[in-house]
């Protein structure tokens, strides 16, 4: 399955990595009595694989979908579910939030103006930097972090919510990135992630490059795929999903299954038309909790 820019022969994904070095606020000891120090090990293969696709693609793909991402107040996926009406993330004022993948820091800036006090995490310098741009022109100002979501450099129990958009759950390791997401999470911490559906990958024609309306992939088989155009992406069966979460210490609150509107529109047409995704899943949000101590 392939995610597309308009017009790039690389393809892009909605939200995944938006975020660079020179933009970027290391702060990796925030408020959280914990003694464990922040992790530093290498980067991960995969990470290195898909930090260099999106350094390549960053400026297209934040000029491709500029319009769409710049513009919905905290809007999911990729027909832009408000989310006044998904009530994923719950109250959101003066909590300390992690977005994993933060790419041009659309979603954090968002978050800022609703009194979050948020952090953008990617693993792209070159998507930083446009979160750095944008940061200045809307007269924001929060943490950029680059590093890889399988190694997050935040000591234990750093953040009361940890999420992304199409960010880096897509693009990383599920078996690393949920146990890291897990460790940095407050008791009582809440992580969401939104992605493309299982049931789309299954669908997805690869001698065609599309999703149609009958199966092509083997389920049990979704796992890890290594694509031609030099990026890597993740996707597992709903169960392993669950046991993933579970293994990592956190209990399945809710999966939401995205349909979009009547009349909905989109940046990124290529990936599923809309007639598709008003008759089956397109994307869908875990959410899943720590528990309180």
């Amino acid at each position: 399955m392939r995610w597309r820019s308009c017009s790039a022969s690389a393809s892009p994904p909605p939200a995944e990595q938006r975020a660079s070095a020179s933009a970027t606020t290391t702060r990796p000891t925030r408020s959280t009595g914990s003694s464990r120090p922040p992790r530093r090990s290498p980067v991960p293969d995969d990470a290195r694989i898909n930090r260099r696709f999106w350094d390549r693609s960053a400026d297209e793909y934040q000029a491709d979908h500029a319009s769409q991402l710049n513009e919905l107040d905290l809007a999911w996926g990729v027909w832009g579910i408000p989310e006044s009406e998904l009530n994923v993330l719950g109250p959101i004022e003066g909590k300390e939030i992690l977005e994993l993948g933060c790419g041009g820091g659309q979603w954090s800036i968002f978050l800022s103006r609703h009194g979050a006090r948020p952090t953008g995490l990617d693993n792209s310098r070159n998507q930083l930097l446009h979160a750095k741009r944008l940061m200045a022109d809307k007269g924001t100002r929060f943490p950029l972090v680059n590093a890889s979501a399988e190694r997050l450099p935040f000591a234990d129990a750093s953040f009361d919510i940890v999420f992304c958009d199409h960010g880096a759950m897509s693009f990383a390791d599920p078996e690393r990135t949920v146990p890291e997401a897990a460790r940095v999470l407050r008791p009582n911490g809440l992580l969401a992630f939104n992605m493309v559906s299982p049931l789309l990958f299954t669908c997805w024609n690869e001698v065609k490059d599309q999703v149609e309306s009958s199966l092509h992939a083997v389920y049990f088989d979704l796992r890890r795929f290594d694509y031609q155009e030099g990026f890597v992406e993740y996707q597992l069966p709903y169960g392993a999903w669950i046991d993933v979460l579970r293994r990592s210490g956190l209990i399945v609150e809710d999966l939401i299954e995205l349909q979009p509107p009547a009349g909905a529109t989109t940046t990124y047409p290529d990936l599923v038309p809309f007639d598709w995704a008003r008759r089956w899943p397109a994307e869908n949000i875990w959410k899943a909790r720590k528990p309180s101590a």
